[in-house]
Formats: structure tokens, C-alpha cells, sequence
């Protein structure tokens, strides 16, 4: 009998048109092909979610988040249409309203202050990634109240790397995966940039290259890492100047780059009674200078010709004038760096600490690359070959959200740099449009004017006391109070603070909240509970303490039920969205790139993309830019902004098919009417890669600067050197020891002399001074799981299957000691509060550390979930336990839970007590039941589209 082999059809077609996008399941921006099938009315609904394979982030790989956003645009949470609280605030009480009602609603609450105090709106955004878009929507208005989520997620990692080297990791740069052979990250959880990242693991692997994780958790990433380093949370930064103290010690830091390439051989005042003490000695024009060894003289470090000096002093006027690297060697070498010094602090022993300083070195010095491609310097010398070093890093909120994050994200910048490993052959690589020193970046501005916008943009980095965000009595001018002297750095504002300062009415009142997508009443704030009771307080009068609040969201999330207005968003599938070179785009290092969202379905709902909202609002209130000289609107929709916003002339939100004299280009040009569906046609992004001979040495190749001049990311060359001493964190230490004439408050004058040390330091997290930690000895801390992103995620009905409830995850000798089992509860409890919560046994666990995911508790009555739902009743935040103050110290000030550079939110600082208790119903607290805007969805959540 002839056996006759089966045609399978092993691809069969699942719809009827791909439709391909960017994903928004966390803030990857993988590119996605959206499957559609026809329904019998005519219209397309999304039947199937892939990974595209010829988009530059992804590549076709997708993750569970990604293929479950099917299940988010379904989601039975879904806002359906304008609300109008009709009950107490925090009921969840609204009737449903018409566009234009809700419009004339925000344009009657919106127009007054505009026109006479605009400072009364606060408006903050979550993520959205579309900051360049509202933070210009709110300088029109003239609020100097303006930030988004980075204040309480990663500030201290981003303006660390600015200030250092122009640029951090993640959306900044990436390692050089396929040059790396050793790999070490910190504090990463497996939530941000997670499918590059395991894509790069797996090339890491298959080469046989090392991978070490530092975290006192060992999951995700770091489950899969050759080494795990189970550190003491907060001692990050402790352990990394015991690495410099090491490879200082053994002499294994590039001096070539660093003579070069960086400040180390910049000269810095010396007189401890001078002015300008710790400041650098420049020249009439500013420029910082160094010795030449050439001629044994002062000069600008960017002389064509000379060779910076590591080495030699120079003395001027009585004053001597020392390297920075001699301060560097003065501290770093200093035995209080040493591992023996460090090793019961961090948790890690001492020898393992000179073991890994050893591996650093020998992969970086024994195994360094060499590339055949000639390149020239900004001092005009040309280099027949670019010399990498094979070892690179990846850090992220893990040592960022500690209230001593910005020194530590400081030292671990430090560190790549000594070793010559940043922008070289296999080290980290920055992503264009980075790099850019702080320098290229705008200042923050803070002056209001009645009726008009602000003076410049909100957010920026400072050179000094007189970049400060002050009014004319000293007092702040932003209600968060970023760029202040409590948080003189603040790049990204300080959102975390702003509904108890606007409910202090510290530093003023406000009139107006007006938030979009930021979860402020449940896992995005500290202190919940307390956030709740601030925004339903009243006053004598009966009114409430912050009188209208404004909210727009796709969700019914816990926030909804706090608002007096909502603005319904509609979720990513059904809108329009720009992911931007002048916000955070999707390049990678080889290759610049952006990228589009469209509408591949149409909302089912009386809901508009927030972005357009605002177009509209802004047009309303008749805001410069969103006018024309007749008053008549600018732009239809964000759509529209999109293609014919120019920020500066041939600079508009999209980079790519712009028109130039010979047609589409990318980079500069003219506004372009078919640019949209030149994106749609292209997958829905733009990509150009960079130049070979500008591919390393970013900041000072004239290859990259020239390329990076033809594509608009600045306007000339901005060649510049790495600041290992970074000099505007001298320059507020100076105002401390009273030098200049802006001061800062007497009772601040020591904690600015002691943190804003110029090299990095090191000092304990600010609640272990602020709580017992014998009664509190138990570190806890929270991390976000793969298949969850914020607070959307736990309510997508193929992800809860994943992650329905969260323990709270004990270490072996914890576990013993409090004699738990299975199925057993422990209340926690710090010094703010107290929760009663299901617990779990982990082994690879830091042995005097809990923890548990982030934001997969859900209130009652919130995201359209069952009231008994195990989010509901077996989840729970640990927010519960944390103040967004730091505890009485005797002092007499409430000092803010927060880094004292940038005001970072401190969340990883926390100190607890456990013990074990009889199992509750459910976790506690329990907070009254939501009434829910949208009902409860259905019981079980099946549909199917096409046959």
C-alpha cells in the first residue's frame, strides 16, 4: 500500500488584513501585526496579536503582555463615555455626559485660571510617551506645575547618566550584545525593555559570555545570570566604590580614555578658603582646562593637539589646582572603600568583592577588541582602529528608588568609565539621539505670566543655584517643589508629591488637578490611604481642600472614583500615538528610529485619544501653538499635530519622511501631508542606521556629530568629555557654605554639603536614620513581574492567569524563625502601617529581605473586577506602608521620603517587622468597595471573531 504523506497546512491565514503597530503593553514599543477579521456588519475587529519581524526593537519576538493585548482592548473596564461626578468624591457616582458638555466643563474650570493664576493647574501625566506633546500643551497654558511619572519610577538613573556621560541605560543606550563577554546588571526587574533584553541574554548565552546579577532578589534575569550577588537592598552603591577602591588599587583603569575622554584630567581649585574652591579652573571662555604634557601648560581640553595630563598640578595666585583624578584616588583608595570595610554592609563577603573586581578587570583589560575602522577625534586627530573593552553593565529602578540612588546610579557610571567601556567595541552604547550632556538640554523655567505661557520649558537640568525653580522670596515656585534646594536636581519633577503638597497647600494652593493615566489614589502613590482621605477632605466650608480634579483614563481604574470630571481615553489600538525622537524613541545603537501608533480599530465607544482632547482643549483656551493669528484651531487632532507641529524649523514630533529639496528624507525637512502612511505603509516605523565610522565614540566622533547635525538632534557639533566630577553639584555645596547670593535655608545647609558631593559617595538609605532597625530589621521591597506593566496589566483576563494575587515572598531563615508553612499569613508592619497578607517561601532570596510584585492588588469595585476576586481579596500593595514623609526625627521637620538631588520617590528604602497571624478572610487593609462607573464584567470573558 502506497503511504501518501499529508499536506498540512502549517500557516494558516487567521484573518482577513494585518494591520502592523506598536505594542503599549509596557513601554518596549515592540512592533506588532495586528490580525483583523470582517465582521458581518463590514467592520474589523482584532481577531490575533504577533511580534513583527522587521521591526528594529523586536524583531518578531513578542511576550506574553504583547500577545494579551487583545484582552485589553476587550477589557470590560473600558471607560465608555464622558463622567460627571454626581455623588461624594470617591463614591464612584457619575452620570454619563456628551463630548461637549465635558469640554465646556474643563474649558469653564480651565479658562479663569489661565487668564489670572495660572500656577492653580497642576497637570501630570503617567506614562504616556507622549511627554514632549503635553509638557508643550502645558507651557502654552503658563503652569509651571507640569511633570510625568518619571519623579517616582527612575529619575535618579536618568539624570545620573545625563550628568555623568550624557546618557543611561535602557532608553539611552543598550550593551554591545554582540561583542560583550561579560554582563553585569543591577537591580533590574524583568518589566522594562524585557524582549531586547532576553533577546540579548539569549546572544549572551550562546557565546558562552558571563552574565552576573546583583539584586537581593533572584528572579527573572537574575534566575537565569551565571552569578547572583543576593546584595543588602540600598548598598548598591557601596559595593561599586569597593570595585573602584580595587581596580584603583591594582591599577586597572584605562588611562588613555580617561585622559581623553573624560574630566579626569581637568584641573580643580584647591583653597579650601577661596570661593571658588572644588570649581574648575577654566579659561576666558569658559572652557575647563587641563595640562598639556606637550608643554607642561594650561589648556582648554579640547585644543587640537595637546595630551591631557593625568598626573600634574598647576599652581595660580597662591592657589594649587589638582587633577580630578587625584581627588578620585584621594577618596576611592581611601581603606573605607576596601572590602573588608564594606563586606557585612552589602551582605556580600569580602573576598567574593575582590573576586569580581578581578573578573572586571582581567575581561576588560586581557580580552579587549580591536575594530579596523579609522575614525577622527574633536581635536582633529585621526585613530586608525576603535579599542573596546568586553564588559558592560544594565542597572534600573532596583538602585534608582532608594533616596541614595542618585549617587549610586553616579558610581556605577563611574565605574564604566574607569574602565574605558562606555561607547567602545563591547561595552554599553548609547541609542541616538543620545548622547547629550546636560548642556544641550534646556533649563527649567518657572515664570508665570496671567493670560500667557511659560517662560520656557518645565523640566531640564540645572548648572546651579541660579537655575533653581525659586520665586522672588526664595519660596518654590512648582507645587512638587522640583528644582528646589530639598531636591535641587529634580530632572523630572517630583510627582509623587504633589497631591499632599497641593492638600498642605505647600507651598500654595492649587484650583485645578488635571491628571491623565496615573493611578494616584492606589499603586502609584505612596500612602494610599492617606492619598484617598487627601483628596476627599474638605474644609470648614464644606468644600473640598483641592477643588476639582480632573482625570483621563481608558480604565475604570482606582483613580476614576476620585475625579469630578472624566475624560475617557481610548486604549492603543484605537488611537493615535508618536513615539518620538524629541520624547523617547525606539533607536538602537546601530540605528535611529521612531515609530507611530493608528487607529487599526475603531473605538465602540463615546471615547477620543487624550492627546486629541487636549488639541481640542487647547485651541479652546486659545494656547499659542495651538492657534492661528485668527484664533481658528491649528491642528484637527493629534493626528494632525503630529505631521505639521514643527518644534523647531524641519524638526517636527516624526523623523522620518520629511520632505526635502530631492523628496522624503529623514531627519530635518519640511512638514510632509502623506507622512502618516508613509509609517503605516513602512510597519508603522522609520528607521536609518548610523554611519560604520560613526558607530562608536558617540560623543566625540566628528563622524557621529556631523551625522547627528544632518538628522536634527542638535544644531551644530557638541563634542564634550564624560564628568566624573560633576561641577554644578560643587556649586550648591558652595551656596551651603555660604558662598553666593542665593542661599539655601539654614536647616538644609548640611544635608546639601553632605549629598551633593561632586565624585559619587555613598551613604546610608535615609529611613534606616529615621527608624529603629532593631525594631524594624526586615528590608521590603516590590518588583514588577514579566507579564504585568502598571496597574493595566492586573486586570487583563489572559495575564491574571499568570499573576491573580501576590505573596509576600520570605527568605529561608525568616521562614524558619517566624515558624510559617504553606498557606500561612503574616501581618508587616512599619512605622506608617500595618497589612495582614498571604505569605510564600523563596529561597534565592537576600536572607534579611521580603518582598512581593507591584500593583497586582486591586481595590474593590475597581477595573470592573468581582469583589471577591483574588486581586481583590488576597492581593494587596505594600504602598500601605510607606509615607511619602520620612518619620519625626526630633527635629521638628517632615523631611520628604525622597532622594535629596533629585526627589526621587525613596520606594525601596522601606523597613518592616513581620510576625505570623491567624489567616484573615482576606488581606488588610480592606478598604470600602468602589462603586464602579462601568458594573462588574461578566463571570467568564469569551468571545470569538470570524469563524
Amino acid at each position: 500500500m502506497t503511504h501518501h504523506q499529508p499536506q498540512i497546512d502549517t500557516s494558516p491565514s487567521v484573518s482577513d488584513e494585518i494591520r502592523k503597530t506598536t505594542c503599549y503593553m509596557c513601554a518596549c514599543r515592540c512592533g506588532i501585526n495586528v490580525h483583523m477579521k470582517a465582521q458581518p456588519d463590514g467592520k474589523m475587529k482584532v481577531a490575533y496579536i504577533e511580534g513583527n519581524r522587521d521591526h528594529p526593537v523586536n524583531k518578531g519576538v513578542l511576550c506574553a503582555k504583547g500577545s494579551a493585548g487583545i484582552m485589553q482592548v476587550n477589557a470590560p473596564s473600558r471607560l465608555r463615555a464622558p463622567l460627571k461626578r454626581v455623588g461624594p468624591r470617591g463614591s464612584g457616582e457619575f452620570e454619563e455626559i456628551c463630548w461637549d458638555e465635558a469640554l465646556d466643563i474643563a474649558q469653564g474650570w480651565l479658562e479663569p485660571i489661565r487668564r489670572n493664576n495660572p500656577e492653580k493647574l497642576a497637570f501630570f501625566t503617567g506614562r504616556d510617551q507622549s511627554q514632549s506633546f503635553t509638557s508643550f500643551w502645558a507651557q502654552g497654558f503658563g503652569t509651571p506645575n507640569y511633570a510625568a511619572h518619571g519623579g517616582f519610577c527612575s529619575v535618579n538613573m536618568a539624570a545620573a547618566g545625563i550628568y555623568t556621560m550624557g546618557g543611561a541605560f535602557w532608553e539611552f543606550g543598550q550593551p554591545d550584545w554582540d561583542r560583550t563577554k561579560l554582563f553585569m546588571i543591577f537591580g533590574v526587574a524583568e518589566d522594562h525593555d524585557s524582549n531586547p533584553i532576553k533577546m540579548g541574554l539569549a546572544k549572551l548565552k550562546a557565546r558562552g559570555a558571563k552574565v552576573i546579577g546583583v539584586n537581593p532578589i533572584r528572579s527573572g534575569y537574575n534566575a537565569i545570570a551565571d552569578e547572583w550577588v543576593g546584595i543588602t537592598p540600598g548598598t548598591d552603591g557601596l559595593l561599586i566604590l569597593a570595585l573602584i577602591h580595587e581596580l584603583m588599587k591594582a591599577g586597572k583603569v584605562d588611562l588613555d580614555y580617561l585622559a581623553r575622554l573624560t574630566n579626569a584630567p581637568v584641573l580643580v581649585n584647591g583653597d579650601a578658603k577661596s570661593p571658588d574652591h572644588g570649581l574648575f579652573l577654566k579659561d576666558d571662555h569658559g572652557k575647563p582646562l587641563v595640562i598639556d604634557r606637550n608643554t607642561g601648560k594650561p589648556a582648554p581640553f579640547d585644543r587640537q593637539g595637546i595630551k591631557p595630563d593625568l598626573a600634574a598640578t598647576y599652581r595660580k595666585a597662591g592657589v594649587t589646582h589638582r587633577p580630578v583624578f587625584h581627588l578620585m584616588a584621594d577618596r576611592y583608595l581611601d581603606p573605607r572603600y576596601a572590602p573588608e570595610a564594606v563586606a557585612d554592609r552589602c551582605g556580600i563577603s569580602a573576598i567574593r568583592i575582590k573576586r569580581l573586581a578581578a573578573e572586571i578587570a582581567r575581561v576588560a583589560f586581557d580580552e579587549a577588541i580591536e575594530i579596523d575602522q579609522p575614525w577622527t577625534d574633536f581635536r582633529g586627530e585621526r585613530h586608525e582602529k576603535m579599542t573596546g573593552r568586553p564588559v558592560s553593565f544594565h542597572a534600573m529602578r532596583g538602585i534608582s528608588a532608594h533616596s541614595n540612588g542618585f549617587q549610586t546610579a553616579r558610581a556605577l557610571h563611574v565605574l564604566q568609565i574607569l574602565l574605558g567601556t562606555v561607547e567602545v567595541p563591547g561595552g554599553f552604547r548609547f541609542k541616538p539621539p543620545y548622547p547629550k550632556p546636560p548642556s544641550a538640554h534646556p533649563k527649567p523655567h518657572c515664570k508665570v505670566t496671567p493670560g500667557g505661557p511659560l517662560d520656557g520649558p518645565h523640566l531640564g537640568f540645572v548648572d546651579g543655584p541660579d537655575d533653581l525653580a525659586l520665586k522672588d522670596d526664595g519660596t518654590p515656585a512648582r507645587i512638587d517643589k522640583a528644582f528646589t534646594w530639598e531636591n535641587p536636581m529634580s530632572a523630572h519633577g517630583l510627582m509623587h508629591m504633589v497631591i499632599s503638597n497641593a492638600h498642605a497647600g505647600d507651598p500654595y494652593k492649587i484650583d485645578t488637578l488635571f491628571l491623565y493615566m496615573a493611578n494616584m489614589s492606589w499603586n502609584s502613590s505612596m500612602n494610599t490611604g492617606g492619598v484617598a482621605k487627601m483628596l476627599t477632605d474638605t474644609d470648614k466650608n464644606g468644600d473640598y481642600v483641592i477643588p476639582r480634579i480632573i482625570y483621563s483614563d481608558a480604565y475604570s481604574s482606582e483613580m476614576v472614583a476620585y475625579a469630578d470630571l472624566i475624560l475617557p481615553d481610548t486604549t492603543y489600538l484605537e488611537r493615535h500615538d508618536c513615539i518620538s525622537l524629541l520624547d523617547r524613541p525606539i533607536s538602537e545603537a546601530d540605528a535611529v528610529a521612531d515609530a507611530i501608533r493608528w487607529p487599526v480599530v475603531e473605538p465602540d465607544r463615546d471615547v477620543r485619544g487624550f492627546q486629541s482632547v487636549l488639541v481640542d482643549l487647547g485651541a479652546r483656551l486659545k494656547l499659542p501653538g495651538f492657534v492661528n493669528e485668527d484664533g481658528s484651531a491649528r491642528y484637527k487632532d493629534y493626528a494632525d499635530y503630529i505631521v505639521n507641529h514643527q518644534r523647531r524649523p524641519g524638526i517636527g514630533p516624526l523623523a522620518g519622511w520629511r520632505v526635502g529639496e530631492k523628496g522624503p528624507q529623514g531627519g530635518r525637512g519640511e512638514p510632509n501631508e502623506a507622512q502618516l502612511d508613509s509609517y503605516i505603509a513602512n510597519g508603522g516605523f522609520w528607521v536609518e542606521h548610523v554611519p560604520t565610522e560613526a558607530a562608536f565614540y558617540k560623543p566625540w566622533n566628528m563622524a557621529y556629530q556631523t551625522w547627528a547635525v544632518e538628522k536634527g538632534f542638535y544644531d551644530a557639533p557638541r563634542p564634550y568629555i564624560f564628568q566624573l566630577y560633576v561641577e554644578p553639584m560643587r556649586k550648591f555645596q558652595l551656596a551651603a557654605e555660604g558662598h553666593g547670593l542665593r542661599q539655601p535655608p539654614d536647616h538644609l545647609r548640611e544635608r546639601i554639603k553632605a549629598t551633593l558631593d561632586p565624585l559619587p559617595i555613598w551613604y546610608p538609605p535615609f529611613e534606616d536614620g529615621h527608624v529603629d532597625p532593631v525594631e524594624y530589621p526586615i528590608h521590603a521591597l516590590t518588583q514588577r513581574p514579566m507579564a504585568m506593566y502598571h496597574s493595566w496589566g492586573g486586570q487583563n483576563a489572559w495575564l491574571r492567569q499568570i499573576h491573580g494575587h501576590n505573596p509576600l515572598y520570605i527568605p529561608t531563615g525568616l521562614w524558619a524563625e517566624n515558624g510559617f508553612t504553606d498557606g500561612d499569613w503574616a501581618e508587616v508592619t512599619s512605622t506608617h502601617g500595618s497589612i495582614t497578607v498571604p505569605v510564600a517561601l523563596m529561597d534565592a532570596l537576600n536572607a534579611n529581605t521580603v518582598w512581593t510584585w507591584n500593583a497586582i492588588g486591586k481595590r474593590k469595585g475597581a477595573w470592573a473586577l468581582d469583589k471577591d476576586a483574588p486581586e481583590a481579596t488576597k492581593g494587596f500593595l505594600l504602598n500601605h506602608l510607606i509615607h511619602e514623609l520620612l518619620p519625626p526625627k526630633g527635629d521638628g521637620l517632615r523631611w520628604a521620603n525622597s532622594d535629596p538631588v533629585t526627589g526621587q520617590a525613596a520606594w525601596f528604602d522601606l523597613r518592616v517587622k513581620i510576625r505570623k497571624v491567624p489567616a484573615p478572610a482576606e488581606s488588610h487593609p480592606v478598604l470600602p468597595e468602589l462603586k464602579s462607573p462601568v458594573g462588574k464584567g461578566p463571570d467568564s470573558l469569551e468571545w470569538k471573531v470570524g469563524k
